[in-house]
């Protein structure tokens, strides 16, 4: 029975979700401002202690030991959790999960803040708390990545992805300062309460007013245990067509733009100077550029085949981070650097909506779930070998390398048949078959 059971998904490797989308008169848009209204409070919350904790270390202990561990922490559990947080994804209401998962970091931030507020505020706290949010990130992230599809029309996930990256972008360019301002007003516990606050809320919103039907696969009786699920999923994305060499390419990207990412702030103190402003300005630009970026994909949504997009922002960040390498004007600099925030949003929407419009629903939740352990993993292995390089040469000469060969990245792409095939427009595509 389960190898019947087997051959029969992924027989339907190639199709779509299976349950119908909604339609343009059921009130999607209201339930979507809904939902996303109310991750996007929850995130702020979230984002305010995460800042908020990390600065606590850094001006008390001033540790870059400290600061390993914390980030480990904050890293570990979701690399970890995030295959098994997929097969959930695909067995569970995602609506429940996600609800879950913002009460459990609630609970857990909510005893923290009762704890400093008695006096007892030790580090290894806070590296608890960053694990525990992490697991519930890890939960998280799958989830809400799956859930889209079945609440937003086909033809409107580009501009709602989009309009979530812009709102994600907006918390990254808000959240620093709102944390920091309150962390020089009010102790630290006072921001957990916020979190607590903000994550109180967004539960009821996503509890009462926010529809999200249970997916084909979550109305079954579940007939097969979690780790058959799991190699199921593996499978699924091993004999697919388009995912294997589409994760690939997902990792090594995500590798090389770890000295833009991470060790631009190391150059511009080394090359421009060491003043606060400039380490500011370019965080500050990045944040911007991302938020245009989110608005341009929402209105414009692309080319018609979604992997030209992806092939066009990526290589525009290879020139972006080429250009990082060479510029020797800080001015410059800073326009770079917007440009590659601009750029981001052309690549992670165009992702997002390839995998929710062509991966079949029964294994969205897996499939997200590994593209959350490349996303995890690759930035921080990325240090690991360029982190110890940019002590011994300098880092331009790591942005250029890097540059080009993200821009080599963004062609091969192209040579790649069945990803160029799965990009375009699915009535295009099938009339190809």
């Amino acid at each position: 029975m389960y190898r019947d059971m087997d051959t029969e998904r992924m027989e339907r490797m190639e199709s779509a979700a299976t349950s119908a989308p909604p339609s343009s008169g059921s009130g999607w848009k209201k339930n979507i401002a809904l939902f996303l209204g109310s991750q996007t409070l929850s995130l702020f919350g979230s984002s305010l202690v995460q800042y908020a904790m990390m600065w606590h270390l850094t001006l008390s202990t001033k540790s870059g030991v400290v600061m390993m561990i914390y980030i480990l922490c904050g890293f570990l559990p979701a690399f970890v959790l995030s295959p098994f947080a997929g097969v959930w994804a695909d067995r569970k209401n995602r609506k429940l999960l996600i609800i879950i998962s913002d009460a459990f970091i609630a609970l857990a931030t909510l005893i923290l803040a009762i704890v400093f507020h008695l006096g007892y505020g030790a580090n290894w706290l806070l590296y608890v708390m960053a694990a525990v949010r992490a697991v519930g990130t890890g939960v998280q992230t799958p989830a809400v990545g799956a859930v889209l599809p079945q609440i937003v029309p086909k033809d409107a996930l580009t501009k709602i992805n989009g309009i979530n990256g812009s709102l994600q972008s907006l918390n990254m360019l808000v959240a620093p300062a709102v944390s920091a301002a309150l962390l020089s007003y009010a102790a630290i516990e006072t921001i957990f309460l916020v979190d607590v606050v903000t994550a109180a809320l967004a539960i009821g919103v996503l509890l009462w007013l926010v529809r999200i039907p249970a997916h084909e696969k979550a109305a079954e009786t579940q007939e097969i245990g979690y780790f058959q699920d799991m190699k199921l999923g593996l499978a699924y994305i091993r004999q697919n067509a388009f995912l294997k060499p589409f994760f690939i390419f997902l990792g090594l990207f995500n590798g090389l733009m770890t000295p833009a990412a991470f060790l631009t702030p190391l150059q511009v103190t080394r090359s421009f100077g060491d003043a606060v402003w400039r380490l500011t300005a370019i965080e500050l630009v990045f944040s911007i550029g991302m938020m245009a970026g989110g608005g341009i994909i929402a209105a414009w949504g692309g080319f018609t085949n979604r992997v030209h997009t992806i092939a066009f922002s990526s290589a525009i960040m290879g020139l972006c981070a080429l250009a990082l390498g060479v510029v020797p004007v800080f001015w410059i600099y800073l326009l770079f650097m917007g440009i590659f925030g601009v750029a981001l949003p052309l690549l992670n929407t165009p992702s997002y909506v390839l995998l929710q419009e062509r991966v079949d629903e029964n294994y969205l939740g897996r499939v997200f779930g590994i593209m959350g352990m490349i996303s995890t993993s690759t930035m921080p292995i990325g240090m690991l070998v360029f982190g110890p390089i940019a002590d011994i040469v300098p880092i331009e000469w790591l942005l250029i390398g890097t540059g080009l060969v993200m821009v080599l990245l963004s062609s091969l792409i192209l040579l790649n048949r069945s990803l160029v095939e799965i990009g375009k427009p699915r009535q295009e595509s099938e009339a190809m078959k």
